[in-house]
């Protein structure tokens, strides 16, 4: 077998394989022998057809499975030949077999990047010291607050107003028609300003008194969330049931006693305090890899394959869609596509594959390994992470070994950043008022 390999680029090579004629007729040889002994052929017994009438009848099927073996059992040989660790799946468009000569073929593969030794010693990063400011403990508060608030029916006698809720019944109508996104809905509740529906609807329903029936019409915009209604004009029947105004209970003693185990105000503050101090050090940390990772990009330059950024953009579209589900949603409901986000995402897909690949460059220069008690550690703190027992997490891996490596390699990545940030200055700043505020 003769491999060449031609350089596309740093990361995408063409392996060029010659399978020696002697071996393409022996695997042809075999393939009709086997086909002599199976085939049904009117006008001769089984395993008497001669083989030029086989190859008559059959020749095209024999030579595509033929050539698909060839490939099959000398891709692997091939790569090793060639000395390819290749990332990501080749392209093969296999050519048709010849009856005599070699089988030639080539495949598109891609590998990874080769990186010089990194330099990531030394780096001057800045820790944000983030604490509590009495706006935030407020705006909790008063959060909190919000889910404990009554909404109580007004007293007196008067229209709907801007922050009221209200208790709706309605049905929209297209050209005089009902409209499948618009059906009838009854005892729906909503708060006036928000625009659950639409701002201009909320402002339609200004003055009406409980009982009051009314046709509002309003139009889509274009980018509406819900593509079926974008750009659409409806006409709604709205009958009016209720008029609500919220009541928020007072911030004291008995307010921190509603969130279970807090007998005071001061109580359920330590623990908000503790909350947020613990977003705040998560926040802290990821500024830190941010600057890691600028610098380090800075000084680390290389391609990418392609392969490992369409693997990324996989991940990233699979969590979008894994949460829109939990929420009950889809792509289309929020007037998305794959090939929308594909685009959106790709320079994220390649900022992560890029930090993969320095990271795990650290790794190799530093020979990092995992040991059995790391390994023991972590499973044990994601099984508290999960309130699930360990062994049901070691389970879980011990049957998907594909996760299990890819599991192996992040906790070895989350050791390569702790030993830059140990070989770094570390330089503590107070948070500017922009980036307090952002948390």
């Amino acid at each position: 077998m003769k491999v060449t390999v031609e350089n596309v680029s740093s990361v995408k090579k063409i392996m060029h394989v010659e399978i020696p004629e002697e071996k393409v007729v022996q695997e042809l040889n075999d393939a009709y022998k086997q086909l002599k002994n199976t085939a049904k052929i009117k006008g001769f017994r089984k395993g008497k057809a001669p083989r030029s009438v086989l190859e008559r009848m059959f020749k095209k099927d024999v030579h595509n499975d033929v050539s698909s073996k060839l490939i099959q059992d000398s891709f692997i040989p091939a790569l090793e030949d060639a000395d390819l660790d290749i990332v990501g799946k080749p392209e093969i468009d296999p050519p048709g077999l010849d009856k005599k000569g070699p089988y030639k073929y080539s495949a598109t593969v891609e590998i990874k990047p080769e990186i010089e030794d990194i330099d990531y010693k030394n780096l001057t990063l800045k820790k944000s010291l983030y604490h509590v400011t009495d706006e935030e403990m407020d705006a909790q508060l008063k959060m909190l607050q919000k889910n404990l608030a009554k909404q109580n029916p007004i007293s007196e006698d008067r229209g709907v107003r801007e922050n009221d809720f209200v208790l709706i019944d309605y049905q929209g109508f297209k050209n005089g028609k009902p409209f499948a996104e618009t059906q009838k809905t009854e005892n729906f509740a909503m708060k006036i300003g928000e625009g659950k529906i639409l701002k201009e609807f909320d402002e339609q329903l200004m003055g009406m008194k409980s009982g009051d029936n009314r046709d509002i019409k309003v139009k889509f915009p274009e980018d509406y969330q819900n593509g079926n209604l974008a750009k659409q004009e409806i006409t709604f029947q709205v009958m009016l049931h209720e008029i609500r105004e919220e009541v928020l209970p007072e911030i004291d003693d008995e307010f921190a006693k509603n969130f279970g185990k807090y007998e005071t105000l001061s109580d359920l503050k330590d623990a908000i305090t503790q909350n947020l101090d613990q977003g705040y050090a998560k926040r802290a940390e990821q500024e830190i890899n941010e600057q890691i990772f600028q610098s380090l990009i800075q000084k680390t330059e290389f391609e990418l394959p392609d392969s490992m950024v369409e693997y990324e953009l996989e991940r990233i579209i699979e969590e979008v869609e894994r949460t829109l589900s939990y929420h009950n949603k889809s792509l289309e409901d929020q007037g998305l596509s794959r090939e929308v986000l594909l685009e959106r995402h790709r320079e994220l897909a390649e900022k992560k594959v890029r930090r993969h690949l320095i990271l795990d460059k650290i790794v190799e220069q530093e020979n990092m390994t995992l040991s059995d008690e790391e390994l023991e550690n972590s499973f044990e703190e994601m099984a508290k992470g999960f309130n699930q027992p360990v062994e049901e997490i070691k389970k879980y891996y011990s049957q998907n070994e594909d996760n299990l490596e890819i599991f192996k390699q992040t906790l070895l990545e989350k050791q390569a950043l702790e030993l830059i940030i140990k070989k770094s200055t570390i330089e503590e700043v107070e948070p500017s008022l922009e980036q307090q505020t952002e948390i």
